[in-house]
């Protein structure tokens, strides 16, 4: 049953919803109606999989144990549904009452009976239609959906926020968050807490302008309360005194450069202390230079900020990196948790935090006091340490690219991304998907203090070398088990290349995670030791969720290739496992104990072959506009180097880059309907010079690819 434009009779209605709610398998102890703080607070509980965390905690903890570290060997498919039409696959599943939501492609989304597999009612909110310009700056993931009292949730890439009724999914509400003019888009996922929801959006690269988040009510959509995490205009005078004190913190004209701080991400509620915990994201543009030129802290980038959950006023923040410049957003998710101090048996209140910059925090809820910091990743080189007197960094010197150009450890992508960490109260362990990953960062050739923020265009005040291939031996990564309390490494297991997923973590001892190359392992949570583990054929982006029905229990996840790494940076690095554009078709799978499915065939490893015509000789000049070109148009999607890492067709590869009159019936919108944006502004010049870089790629990479 579609329920997009659905709008039967007033009685034919009725019907369906009495036939479908009857379907529905109902678990016991839980009412769907009675998904509210209660439900999210209780720990014990755990049956269903209730937000993106599981719970309020965020810890991605399940007291299940039917499954363990001494049976896990015995889990096979119990079922799987193909999901042909989806691309990109991020989100964390909900289960209810034995009833599995979850957001696909363009915020598709379906409901399953989580026991079968079976197809209970799909969404389509058709984000491509609502689009207009967003379609340049989106992607086509979600990262998941909220349920309270009967309702979900889910936000659209294009800025919408949904409620949908959990039996039908009949829409009840729609809300746009942004005005549809700016620069903004929303890939992160709701949270919902006290009959409120509340987004954020993404955006900063392209001059989104003052990140902000906003909470709405979740009956009818209308906004509650909103905070800027970036003050605006001085001339315009302030929100409140709290962004008063942050312009404080900024110089120059920031407000025309943009500012950023876009909260793309990670929020927690707290119910203890009634706050709801933001972290918030990079500057806009990335380098402080053109941003905040003479610098300053740049408040609130880079924080986790606590704000009042009823009124959205700011109680606390701690900031990672003041005046940030290297996109190191803490956007990464907040976990909370009741942990001693080392030496110490009484318990704080505390939260857990692995932002990008290769730090690990643990953080008094109550304050925002830092208790702990130290580094989670082996190379860290933008700062020696944390100083525990201030809580600020101790950057190292010339690590600001102060002479044109340094090389930087974390990476842009960060020692842990937005790939959910998890935390086990049994083992006291955290199990972080780690990377190590360095980034050139090049300003000499940009003219910062004229940098003028980009209309609907990927500029960032700095050269990120996105013009060319990142090589298949780039970065490491592994699956880090470290201890909060003593803030040092347990244990780690080393992982391909530097874009692995999320963790879930059991008391049966476990931790599942999926890998880029295909394969799905479980891991003795004290030890590290894999118990378990299958290739499901098709590289895998989302994180895991485990839940039971019927006293049976579960394990599932959503397999299809997507993310940031892969779309933009991507290049060969991620073209080598061969999971190419539309190359494997994506699928939920579930696992349990004696699970008898077969696993579904899902297509091949695919590689692109470049296209290298023998009368075409790329000119100079050209190739050099057309790399300019390319950053500021294609690279978000195409991938670094027009080496597609596999979100969208690989370019040196494309028949249609050789037809002049073909590409500019594309770039009119031909091929809208299937994400791909409108360019029509660029002139047959540009598109010339587009040809040029592409074809030229082609060649040196099939030269590069030679033994």
């Amino acid at each position: 049953m579609k329920s997009s434009n659905w709008m039967p009779r007033r009685g034919t209605m009725f019907a369906m919803s009495m036939a479908l709610s009857m379907a529905l398998p109902v678990a016991p102890g839980l009412a769907a109606g009675a998904v509210d703080d209660a439900a999210l607070k209780d720990m014990k509980q755990s049956e269903n999989w209730l937000s993106y965390g599981r719970n309020y905690s965020m810890q991605r903890y399940s007291p299940l144990e039917q499954i363990n570290a001494g049976n896990a060997g015995r889990l096979g498919l119990e079922w799987s549904m193909a999901l042909p039409d989806d691309r990109s696959l991020l989100a964390t599943p909900l289960v209810v009452d034995g009833v599995m939501y979850f957001t696909g492609s363009w915020s598709k989304t379906r409901a399953v009976d989580a026991k079968t597999g079976k197809l209970l009612w799909e969404y389509d909110p058709e984000s491509i239609k609502h689009a207009g310009d967003r379609l340049r700056i989106m992607w086509d993931s979600s990262r998941g959906l909220a349920y309270w009292k009967g309702k979900l949730v889910i936000a659209t890439i294009d800025g919408r926020l949904i409620g949908l009724d959990a039996k039908t999914g009949r829409k009840l509400w729609s809300t746009q968050t942004f005005d549809p003019k700016q620069s903004l888009y929303i890939s992160g996922y709701p949270t919902a807490f006290r009959d409120l929801v509340i987004i954020g959006n993404g955006g900063s690269e392209f001059g989104g302008g003052r990140g902000f988040v906003s909470a709405y009510h979740i009956d009818t959509g209308k906004p509650a309360w909103t905070f800027y995490v970036v003050p605006g205009n001085p001339a315009d005078g302030f929100e409140d005194e709290t962004q008063a004190m942050a312009a404080k913190t900024w110089k120059g004209e920031w407000w025309k450069k943009g500012g950023g701080g876009q909260t793309w991400n990670g929020f927690t509620y707290d119910p203890e202390y009634d706050q709801i915990l933001i972290g918030t994201g990079n500057g806009g543009p990335w380098n402080q230079k053109a941003r905040s030129p003479g610098g300053g802290d740049n408040l609130f980038l880079c924080s986790i900020v606590a704000l009042d959950a009823k009124t959205g006023k700011y109680k606390w923040h701690y900031q990672t990196v003041p005046g940030e410049t290297w996109d190191y957003n803490s956007s990464m998710d907040i976990v909370l948790s009741d942990l001693p101090l080392k030496g110490s048996k009484d318990t704080r209140k505390v939260l857990l935090h692995a932002p990008k910059n290769g730090f690990f925090y643990v953080i008094d809820r109550k304050d925002g006091k830092l208790l702990s910091a130290e580094k989670f990743a082996e190379k860290v080189t933008w700062a020696t340490g944390i100083d525990m007197k201030t809580g600020r960094p101790i950057e190292r010197e010339g690590a600001r690219y102060e002479d044109g150009e340094e090389l930087i450890w974390p990476s842009v992508f960060g020692a842990h991304n937005f790939h959910a960490m998890s935390f086990n109260p049994k083992t006291g362990l955290v199990y972080i998907p780690k990377t190590e990953l360095p980034s050139l960062f090049k300003d000499g050739k940009v003219n910062v203090l004229d940098w003028t923020r980009p209309d609907w265009k990927f500029d960032l005040a700095v050269d990120m070398s996105l013009h060319g291939d990142i090589p298949k031996e780039a970065g490491v990564a592994s699956l880090l088990a470290w201890d909060p309390v003593n803030q040092k490494k347990v244990w780690e297991v080393p992982q391909p290349s530097y874009w692995n997923p999320g963790t879930v973590t059991t008391a049966g001892n476990l931790v599942f995670q999926g890998r880029i190359d295909g394969k799905f392992a479980a891991y003795d949570a004290r030890t590290g030791q894999e118990v378990w583990s299958v290739n499901v054929g098709s590289g895998i982006s989302a994180p895991p969720i485990t839940y039971s029905v019927g006293g049976k229990q579960y394990v599932s996840l959503l397999v299809g290739w997507g993310g940031a790494a892969i779309s933009l940076g991507g290049g060969s690095s991620m073209a080598q496992y061969g999971w190419g554009y539309r190359g494997q078709t994506r699928q939920l799978l579930t696992f349990a104990l004696d699970g008898k499915a077969a696993l579904p065939d899902v297509g091949k490893p695919s590689f692109a072959t470049p296209i290298v015509p023998a009368d075409f000789k790329p000119d100079p000049a050209r190739v050099e506009r057309g790399s300019a070109l390319y950053t500021s148009t294609c690279v978000w999607c195409h991938s670094a180097g027009a080496v597609s890492g596999g979100y969208a067709p690989d370019l040196r590869a494309s028949q249609l880059f050789l037809k002049k009159d073909t590409l500019r019936k594309v770039l009119d919108g031909s091929l809208v309907k299937n994400g791909m944006p409108k360019y029509a502004e660029l002139t047959d010049a540009d598109l010339d010079a587009l040809q040029h870089y592409v074809r030229n790629q082609a060649i040196v990479t099939t030269q590069q690819a030679k033994p």
